[in-house]
């Protein structure tokens, strides 16, 4: 039999539980087992949640404690940068990447937004003295004020003190991605909503010019549950081929999708997201493909859950040559979630991360219960993480 070619992945599926669960205990897959459970009952999550955020507020004894060591414990890696690190160390020895996210929403001032962009740069030295972090990341919002960047997307003539805090934005931004470009890290601006998005774009374009002349060191995010995001995606490609930089490319399908449809009905405009899953589905294998075809210019990384999304990618990367750990792209998936997909990736030898959010428990619920309500919605994926934790159990059990 001849040699496989370095092109040639081995065969994958996401059905593999002993590669997705490798590296639980039985102890630990238990308890995953009862948290995903205990999600999938709409009712318990609401009240659950309602709950928690009023013992937080009231700072009942033992509340920190119960929820640190339950859905936090799940889905995020500590409250500091040092606390993550276990599990980085951890997701290293499976060859996955870690991508720190400080996940505490700014309080809108001056101070907070400096604060935030400390806490990001110190996210880019840690990734700079470890060989498990390969992305750190931001939201443009943790570093800017919203109001502003909506002006500007709207063409408003900005005040001279929304001018000087603008400008200070800006600074905020360059200095996160000069620090990347410094340390050689890969760096995430994350997609925002619509309504002030193509600011946050513009910012980014800006940023890659000056910063990657030579590889992907800034990469802006799509959400392509956005009927407009592929247009954007092919705009930049060949704004990058015109000015001579290279582009990174996050793919995902969206995170707002109620308040956009909410804010559009407000405003009396359509609706910017796809009429259905389906043709969300649609733009975003057509991404990926675009992606893939202009490989010479774009870095991609492919951030979901879905299988059939993931399963495309590495055929279109054997279908055009790309080795699975070919640095120009990369799979991720949020800490907590969808560990069939990351294990096994991983495992097959391609370039994969996991999201990992970090901050003080209380700064963070906001993200947790998002996590809970998303898990609770699509109940497709949480009961896909709970038969596949169910049917890991019963492998163990010898049955």
């Amino acid at each position: 039999m001849s040699p496989a070619s370095p092109t040639q992945a081995p065969p994958i599926s996401f059905d593999d539980t002993r590669v997705a669960f490798a590296s639980k205990s039985d102890g630990q897959l238990r308890k995953v087992y009862a948290l995903f459970a205990a999600m999938n009952n709409g009712t318990l999550v609401k009240t659950g949640s309602g709950l928690m955020k009023t013992a937080l507020k009231w700072g009942l004894p033992g509340t920190k404690f119960l929820i640190k060591h339950s859905i936090f414990e799940q889905f995020c890696g500590g409250e500091t940068i040092a606390e993550c690190r276990p599990v980085t160390e951890e997701l290293g020895k499976y060859n996955i990447g870690t991508i720190l996210d400080y996940s505490v929403e700014g309080e809108g001032s001056d101070r907070s937004y400096d604060h935030t962009r400390d806490e990001i740069l110190a996210t880019i030295d840690e990734a700079h003295r470890s060989t498990h972090i390969p992305f750190s990341v931001f939201k443009v919002t943790g570093v800017a004020n919203v109001a502003i960047l909506e002006k500007i997307q709207a063409g408003q003539l900005l005040t001279a003190d929304e001018e000087a805090a603008h400008s200070r934005a800006v600074a905020r931004v360059e200095a996160l991605c000069a620090r990347a470009h410094q340390h050689s890290v890969r760096l995430f601006i994350d997609a925002e909503e619509s309504w002030f998005q193509h600011t946050i774009d513009q910012l980014a374009y800006d940023m890659m010019a000056k910063y990657n002349r030579e590889t992907a060191i800034v990469w802006n995010t799509y959400q392509l549950y956005l009927h407009d995001r592929l247009d954007a995606l092919k705009a930049a490609h060949a704004a990058a081929v015109e000015a001579g930089y290279y582009m990174g490319a996050k793919l995902v399908r969206g995170a707002y999708m109620e308040k956009e449809a909410r804010v559009a009905k407000q405003r009396g405009y359509p609706t910017p997201i796809n009429p259905t899953k389906q043709a969300t589905d649609e733009l975003y294998d057509a991404a990926l493909r675009f992606c893939v075809e202009h490989i010479d210019r774009i870095s991609i990384c492919a951030g979901t859950h879905n299988e059939a999304s993931s399963l495309l990618l590495t055929q279109l990367m054997q279908q055009a040559g790309l080795a699975p750990g070919d640095p120009r792209v990369w799979f991720a998936q949020l800490y907590g979630m969808s560990d069939n997909l990351t294990y096994n990736l991983a495992h097959a030898g391609y370039n994969t991360a996991k999201y990992l959010p970090y901050g003080p428990v209380a700064a963070v619920m906001p993200y947790l219960l998002r996590r809970a309500d998303e898990n609770t919605a699509i109940s497709g994926q949480s009961s896909r993480e709970f038969l596949l934790i169910q049917k890991e159990l019963r492998r163990r059990q010898g049955r």
